[in-house]
């Protein structure tokens, strides 16, 4: 008799990895409106953005009735004048998102991951440590794909998790990182990372070094699947996965148990699509649904303009204006989305990015309106071109002889 394959237990609160295709940790491409939309088109799963661990110590957690979401504010640790607003560090929709949204730390730190994990935990399905980011921002941190060289301090910071938050709120806890330069290295990192009690891993199929244009290496997949097998931990792979289709085929070919897909999604969320179900939906529509979500849950404008830059073709006349828009408001009329004009108009109001020329343009046409009307009532003056002007002599002005220049 063939035993079942082992599995580490997934928690009460938590969500399995295992047969999903789910939309990658992005910064800015990772908001709530684009997750919301990435839902929408049959990601399983999404992932926020990465979130450093000591930009969310020190939030205030509240419930936000107009957009129904919850939002983790602060103050600015540093020049806070006396009418500075909260900042919105994390946003998240406790129904739309429910068991099915994982918040991803940035870390360096056991204690801070832990301190900062809690505050969250309540409301996610899992908690991911970032370990394969490889821009300066983090890993300048001893964040990110650092961690990739300190792999004690990483399965630290996991066993942490595990312990303080995973268990007490009853979530996953998980890890993304990137190949290391040598199968071998790879393999004893894998090894290790899988015996902290983790109930996922993500790999993403390049190393370090490596850009986005460079292509995927996948020969390590099949060797990172099998430990993870071993291990009964779910295994996701990340890097040139551009949709739902490909994401399985690839995951059955390699052995592991799902897919991440990154710069697609960002492109055009309905990857998520199968072609059964009739695969990549048009940039307008596409950009038509971003753009609901946006103003629903009142998504911060230079977030939305930069997801409008992304979701349409460069080229387009239209995506030209929109880009030198200033609010919702003109993004609607340029789109011509005129069943949204009136909700992005309260949302610019309540972000305070009204459109200041136009207000002045109005404002301006409705006091030319009254100086004319005043005009129109006073009888006793003639029009400008009906008066009749005296000749300078006539009315005592002489002239001055000409003068040398």
């Amino acid at each position: 008799m063939t035993s079942s394959p082992k599995r580490v237990p997934i928690p009460r609160n938590g969500v399995d990895y295992r047969g999903k295709v789910v939309l990658a940790p992005m910064v800015r491409s990772g908001e709530l409106p684009s997750r919301l939309l990435a839902l929408k088109y049959g990601a399983d799963l999404v992932w926020g953005p990465e979130t450093v661990d000591k930009s969310m110590i020190g939030t205030t957690k509240r419930f936000d009735p107009i957009t129904s979401t919850i939002v983790f504010t602060r103050f600015p640790s540093n020049n806070c004048r006396p009418d500075q607003k909260e900042s919105v560090i994390y946003r998240l929709h406790p129904t739309k998102e429910k068991g099915r949204l994982v918040f991803q730390i940035g870390t360096a730190s056991p204690t801070l991951a832990v301190e900062a994990a809690k505050l969250v935990a309540s409301d996610v399905a899992g908690i991911d440590v970032n370990a394969g980011c490889p821009k300066p921002f983090s890993t300048s941190g001893g964040m990110g794909a650092a961690l990739l060289r300190t792999p004690e301090l990483l399965a630290s910071i996991l066993e942490a998790l595990v312990k303080e938050v995973g268990e007490p709120y009853e979530i996953g806890i998980s890890v993304k990182i990137r190949l290391l330069d040598t199968p071998e290295r790879t393999e004893a990192l894998v090894r290790r990372l899988c015996s902290t009690g983790i109930i996922g891993l993500t790999v993403h199929c390049r190393t370090t070094p490596m850009r986005p244009r460079e292509r995927a290496i996948r020969d390590q997949l099949k060797m990172i699947g099998s430990i993870c097998r071993e291990a009964g931990v779910a295994c996701l792979m990340n890097g040139d996965v551009t949709n739902r289709d490909q994401a399985l085929k690839l995951a059955e070919e390699y052995g592991v148990d799902g897919g991440m897909i990154a710069t697609a999604a960002e492109a055009n969320s309905s990857c998520f699509r199968t072609e059964a179900e009739g695969g990549l939906l048009p940039w307008r529509e596409v950009v038509t649904e971003y753009m609901k979500y946006a103003l629903e849950v009142e998504n911060r404008w230079g977030n939305t303009k930069f997801l409008l830059s992304q979701l349409m073709p460069g080229r387009a006349e239209v995506a030209k204006r929109c880009q030198q828009s200033k609010n919702n408001r003109q993004v609607c009329e340029i789109l011509e989305l005129d069943d949204m004009y009136d909700q992005a108009r309260d949302v610019d109001e309540r972000l305070g990015i009204t459109d200041k020329t136009g207000q002045a343009i109005e404002k301006a046409k409705k006091k030319n309106q009254t100086a004319k009307a005043a005009g129109s009532r006073s009888n006793n003056q003639k029009p400008r071109e009906e008066r009749q002007h005296s000749p300078l002599s006539q009315r005592g002005v002489a002239f001055l002889p000409a003068m040398a220049v």
